[in-house]
């Protein structure tokens, strides 16, 4: 690789905090922008997985890798986040919302208090980072956001109306957050992956729809967390210092049919 390409994707000397970093998309993203150089934050809610994921991440690598357990749907659990992710590294200048999580309910039969759940999970607390965490991006002049939302975000299914909705949201919220900081050189995005078979989906879908959503793609299979790490490093580095306020597909060619 080129000094000038290699240059690009460098991310020594910035800061990475991702949610949703103690396994599947987020640690894959995590060690991706580690072994661009870049030091790392991760959180989620359990600590033994965060901390044996912060080994993983930091394995042969001269990069620091700091970790917090923190339920995402607590309001003020998330604002210390924002706080400690600083006071532990000094700054934070990529953010990656990525945690998230799924109930399944058709439209007629969701429970208030698990759409209030979602909606924090998926939607409130990615606002809370950004509002947060921009403000000091904007006075460095430098400053990456990537939401993460999903294929569902850009089409429906059946019984995940929470979950549409809330992704969708995110991708409202990518495109207007990225007019606000734009003059600051400051990039906000979201990435929509399609089919990833990390946990979330492994435990919710069964045999037959795993291959079903594997024949959906173009590709005819499901995509690896290792998959992602490209798209996002993009958006996380001087490659991608052009690209904001739009939404990457990174789907394996789902929503390339039309049926």
């Amino acid at each position: 690789m080129s000094k000038v390409i290699s240059d690009l994707f460098n991310l020594s000397g910035k800061v990475a905090l991702i949610t949703g970093g103690g396994r599947g998309l987020g640690k894959a993203m995590a060690r991706g922008f580690a072994e661009a150089g870049a030091d790392i934050f991760i959180a989620s809610r359990t600590s033994s997985e965060l901390e044996i994921a912060a080994e993983e991440i930091a394995s042969g690598l001269d990069v620091r890798v700091n970790w917090m357990s923190v339920d995402m749907t607590d309001r003020g659990q998330v604002e210390h986040l924002a706080r400690e992710s600083v006071a532990q590294l000094g700054k934070v200048d990529i953010l990656v919302n990525n945690a998230g999580s799924n109930i399944p309910a058709a439209i007629d039969q969701i429970v208030d208090e698990e759409w209030d759940q979602m909606v924090e999970l998926n939607l409130s607390g990615c606002m809370r980072l950004m509002r947060a965490l921009i403000p000091a991006m904007k006075e460095r002049n430098w400053g990456r956001v990537i939401n993460i939302s999903s294929i569902l975000g850009l089409a429906g299914k059946e019984t995940r109306d929470v979950y549409c909705a809330t992704k969708a949201a995110l991708i409202g919220l990518t495109e207007a957050a990225a007019l606000d900081v734009g003059p600051s050189n400051v990039t906000v995005n979201a990435i929509a992956p399609g089919p990833f078979l990390t946990e979330l989906p492994g435990n919710l879908l069964t045999d037959e729809q795993k291959k079903f959503f594997a024949k959906r793609t173009a590709l005819g299979r499901w995509g690896h967390p290792e998959e992602l790490v490209g798209p996002a490093l993009m958006m996380a580095s001087e490659a991608g210092s052009f690209v904001t306020g739009t939404c990457v597909t990174v789907d394996g060619g789902v929503l390339a049919r039309c049926i």
